[in-house]
């Protein structure tokens, strides 16, 4: 399967089910199989239905349109695991079966989670049909996530596109299973990030991309720099700017929210807002006496002018507060501390705000107009399991979030699996499982729980601190298995590892260690009356929308964060539990967002505490569908005969006839109290691949009995006018071929005369029968042109007499063709190889005795062995260096000029020397400009001896060289064609006695020798060199 997306085999590259794995407990196996399949590039691996995607840092080219049409329409079994496999099932379940349908995305930080939401966006959007109303919808449900990552995304340590806040969105579909509208609800934002970022982090993505994507001219109207290092929001964690990065996605989000309908004055708007958050941050307070007061007024001043608001009340909101008591109404004085907590609390206060008016803007938006019948599509994109160094109120609150989530699963896909199969009589083998419902409890029971403890301290009256809110903790939960704390510790290296400012639970995915400072506050969440009061007052219409007047006037103390976000996370997990859940369970392959790494224990904790290996066993030993009696009757009775069209009798006693007449026993199938359990899904796809296939049966049987009652009328009017057309044509037909035979009568008679006067001389006659005899040959000889230069006369076709002028003619034209056409399709080194095998042919052809060997064999350009290639480098890049260009080396042997010692060197020819290198050093033992060489001497025999010619007055060279090479031909040639193919330089002589020049104008004497055996042998005798060589 998977090599339709490598084109290779992948049959070691892991299982892509793994309910194929050997050992469903092995989770070390489990494991080595991820890391397999995401070291080949496929990141996508199933457990039944459950598909689990492993984050690869990087974009893979998986995701086109040609692989959406690839897993649209089809059994996602049938092909390999993709996102688009599990969304191509559950889209086909809402469209075809009207259930709605629900698609949870789960994992870490950083495991991808988005970008799997992302996706399945873009196949839902693919898939569905190019209707002008529905394009218009699609367009508003993609361009949404833009718009919701700018404000509501962050890059972290572990991811760089994190989500801070947690997204649930409803797609809704009409009767034809077209997207026609949506609904957006977000969870849990987390504004302290406004305020406040960890090393190596940056605030929401909205804050930067306004810096770097705004032109000069709005930068200046905002009062606004393009370096994130001048506000005190954003220079905290990390100040780096991604310039064009972050400038593109400006405009990327300024696109979305014109898509979604946003106008320019809300735009515009939600600009200054962003603006005026920035300006609150960098607002600066002194202590006088006991109190705060304002030193950058003018800060104020321009944050007030952006929010539209009095700087005077603004200023005095930062600086007193007013409580109401007894409907009277008490101004005091803020102290330092307090006014910083104003000035950061109004920031989240107003982000938190627009970012919820933001969601019900899109969710205005994405209403549909259409009022039939709808089914749902949710897609749940949430925050994962997180554990920092330092963990506080907002990571409590997350990871409270994922255990609800994982209890879900848990009643889901585990423990609802076990109970229905039991409730329904099908034998079950007993799965052990961790059920974190305790942890739950610990977390969210009414009065016992810590969220209830947590609510108590702060509506408590009198002083409470965080450090009382951890006494009340120990003293409530100090016997429970999952908490600990400094003081309830039971041993020393425990109580070690704990402050005194936190706790520690013992959550599903690990333990984690919480600080309890600041836990009291967030929960509270207060936002002074004073700055609700300036905000009320704002001229700007979206300041006034999220902070409505009759906030002053309300007398009921709001939730708490924490009571709020339980709620919250209550009305999902109805939500959840009322669809078709479909599950992607991310997992991040390691800690530092590197592609192509693997830490198998971080891969492995979270495989653990995921549920997967739970899950695996599940499906081994449970069923992979099940449907009640009636249902599944409905669906596939068509196909046996004693059920279709319908069945008398229970619908149990229809599905086990239906059942047995496929062919399949027990097996494949259990029979339940009321349902149908079916063990493979493969069973379950042949069945509805036969169904599919009989539904076109029925269909064509229908389709054929109404044409044939219409196309029997039909026949019988056309049946009389048809017989009277026959009477016509068989007429004219008996008319027309008398004629042609009559022709074809003369043609013959013609021809059979000219055949008897073939030999006489051209006449009217045997004038047709010459043509045909033409004619003829030249369509043979059309099939036998020879194709050959040197034979091409004698394979020549022979022709009869009446063609052989033309036969001439055509045969010098063929053959001037196949040289033409020969001469065009030579390369450029086969027509270098001719050049030079022309020039040693002008040079040695019938004068030297080797000549006729060296013919079959290339020239080439270097006849070193590999031993020697290591010094031809440096010669090379010498050459280079110095303007010259390496044309030709080979080894030879080189003999003194007095007493004829040999030694091995290198002959090395460039465009423009001849130069002989030690074989040994490399060095330079003799150098020769081309232009200056006087000549070369060879013998007539096949011997290799090459006498180089020296100057007279290049006395330093002392004398000619004297070498022994064994490829002489190709050796002289080559160095001729570099001398501009002067070859005059080169003389011929025959054995006897040959002189060569000796430094001081003196001559030596070397003597060639024919000899009776085909060795050559060099000897020194009598002070002479002798060479023995054979003819």
């Amino acid at each position: 399967m998977e090599d339709h997306l490598h084109q290779e085999a992948r049959n070691t590259i892991g299982v892509n089910d793994a309910v194929l794995l050997h050992d469903p407990n092995d989770s070390e196996a489990f494991v080595e199989n991820l890391r397999k399949r995401f070291k080949g590039d496929l990141i996508y691996t199933y457990i039944g239905p459950v598909l689990i995607s492993v984050n690869p840092y990087r974009q893979l080219p998986i995701y086109d349109e040609k692989r959406i049409a690839e897993y649209s329409n089809v059994n996602f079994i049938e092909v390999p695991p993709h996102i688009f496999g599990l969304t191509g099932n559950a889209y086909r379940q809402l469209r075809e079966e009207g259930r709605d349908q629900c698609i949870l995305i789960s994992g870490e930080s950083g495991s991808g989670k988005t970008e799997a939401s992302k996706k399945l966006l873009e196949y839902i959007a693919a898939v569905t049909k190019h209707i002008p109303t529905v394009e218009t919808t699609k367009d508003k449900l993609l361009q949404s996530n833009p718009i919701l990552e700018a404000f509501g995304n962050a890059q972290t340590n572990r991811n760089d596109n994190s989500s801070r806040f947690g997204k649930y969105m409803d797609i809704e579909f009409d009767f034809r299973g077209s997207p026609v509208g949506g609904h957006i609800l977000n969870y849990l934002l987390e504004k302290s990030r406004v305020i406040f970022q960890a090393k190596g982090e940056r605030n929401f993505h909205i804050f930067y991309q306004l810096l770097g994507g705004l032109d000069d001219q709005t930068l200046e109207n905002l009062s606004l720099t393009r370096s994130p290092d001048d506000y005190h929001y954003l220079k905290q964690g990390t100040t780096l700017l991604y310039g064009n990065e972050d400038g593109k996605q400006f405009r990327v989000v300024k696109s979305a929210l014109e898509t979604v309908g946003f106008s320019n004055s809300e735009q515009a708007e939600i600009f200054n807002i962003i603006a005026g958050i920035l300006h609150i941050g960098n607002t600066k307070f002194k202590q006088e006496g006991n109190y705060g007061k304002v030193s950058s007024q003018d800060v104020i001043n321009t944050a007030a002018r952006l929010l539209g608001c009095s700087h005077e009340k603004l200023t005095k909101a930062f600086t007193h507060k007013t409580i109401e008591a007894h409907n009277d109404f008490v101004t005091s004085p803020l102290t330092y501390d307090q006014t910083t907590y104003a000035r950061d609390a109004l920031a989240k206060a107003i982000y938190e705000r627009l970012f919820t008016w933001l969601v019900h803007r899109l969710n205005d938006s994405l209403k549909p107009n259409y009022q039939g019948k709808k089914t749902l599509m949710g897609i749940l994109d949430i925050y994962g399991f997180e554990i920092f160094e330092s963990n506080s109120f907002e990571q409590f609150c997350i990871n409270y979030c994922n255990e609800k989530l994982q209890q879900l699963f848990i009643q889901l896909t585990l423990k609802s699996e076990q109970e229905e199969y039991r409730k329904e009589g099908i034998e079950w083998e007993h799965i052990d499982y961790f059920n974190n419902k305790v942890i739950c409890d610990l977390i969210e029971e009414t009065h016992k729980g810590i969220i209830s403890l947590v609510d108590e301290e702060c509506l408590r009256p009198g002083d409470t601190t965080d450090f009382s809110l951890l006494e009340k903790m120990d003293m409530s939960l100090s016997t429970h298995d999952h908490y600990v704390s400094h003081k309830v510790a039971n041993n020393t290296a425990m109580r070690k590892s704990l402050d005194l400012d936190e706790f520690r639970l013992l959550h599903y995915a690990g333990e984690v260690t919480y600080k309890v400072h600041g836990f009291l506050d967030k929960n509270n969440d207060l936002l002074f009356r004073d700055l609700r009061e300036v905000m009320t007052q704002s001229s700007r219409s979206i300041l006034q929308e999220i902070f409505p007047i009759k906030e002053l006037t309300r007398k009921k103390r709001p939730d708490t964060a924490a009571t709020q976000f339980k709620v919250s996370l209550s009305k999902l997990m109805e939500i959840l539990m009322s669809k078709e859940p479909s599950y992607v369970r991310c997992i991040k392959p390691n800690d530092y967002k590197k592609s192509g790494v693997v830490d198998l224990d971080i891969v492995g904790h979270q495989v653990k505490y995921l549920g997967l290996m739970e899950n695996l066993r599940v499906r081994r030993a449970g069923f992979a569908y099940r449907r009640p009696y009636k249902v599944f009757l409905d669906r596939y009775k068509s196909l046996c005969p004693t059920t279709w069209p319908h069945f008398d009798g229970p619908a149990e006693n229809g599905v086990e006839v239906l059942m047995n007449h496929l062919g399949y026993d027990n097996e494949h199938y259990r029979m339940g109290r009321s349902k149908i359990f079916i063990r493979h899904a493969d069973t379950l796809f042949a069945i509805e691949d036969a169904f599919q296939l009989r539904k076109h049966e029925l269909v064509s049987l229908i389709k054929a009995r109404w044409r044939g009652q219409r196309q029997r009328k039909i026949y019988l009017k056309e049946r009389a006018r048809i017989i009277f057309v026959q009477k016509c044509i068989r007429r004219f037909l008996a008319r027309r071929l008398y004629e042609r035979r009559k022709k074809a009568a003369a043609v013959i008679r013609t021809f059979i005369k000219g055949f008897i006067t073939r030999n006489d001389e051209p006449s009217e006659d045997n004038a047709k029968f010459l043509q045909f005899v033409r004619h003829r040959f030249l369509m043979k000889l059309k099939e036998l042109l020879p194709n050959v230069i040197l034979r091409h006369d004698s394979l020549w076709p022979p022709a009869p007499p009446a063609a052989k002028e033309a036969t001439n003619v055509l045969c010098n034209v063929h053959r001037r063709h196949v040289v033409r056409k020969y001469i065009r399709n030579l390369n450029p080194e086969r027509k270098r190889q001719l050049e030079m095998k022309y020039l040693a042919q002008q040079l040695f052809k019938g004068k030297k005795a080797s000549y006729d060997s060296s013919v079959k064999n290339y020239f080439v350009d270097t006849r070193l062995g590999n031993e020697f290639q290591n010094r031809l480098d440096p010669i090379r890049n010498n050459f280079k260096n110095s303007g010259q260009k390496l044309v030709y080396a080979t080894a030879v042997t080189k003999f003194d000029r007095h007493g004829y010692k040999p030694r091995e060197r290198i002959l090395v020819l460039s465009n423009s020397s001849l130069i002989l290198y030690d074989s040994k050093d490399s060095k330079i033992k003799l150098q020769l400009p081309l232009n200056a060489l006087p000549g070369m001497t060879v013998t007539t025999m096949g011997d290799g001896l090459l006498i180089i010619r020296v100057p007279s007055e290049m006395k330093q060279l002392k004398g000619d060289l004297i070498v022994n090479c064994p490829n002489v031909i190709e050796t002289v040639t080559r160095i001729i064609q570099e001398a501009n193919e002067k070859k005059e330089l080169v003389t011929i002589e025959p054995p006897g006695d040959l002189s060569h020049q000796l430094n001081g104008g003196k001559q030596g004497v070397i003597e060639v020798v024919k000899g009776q055996t085909d060795l050559h042998q060099f000897r020194k005798k009598k002070g002479h060199l002798i060479v023995m060589t054979s003819a």
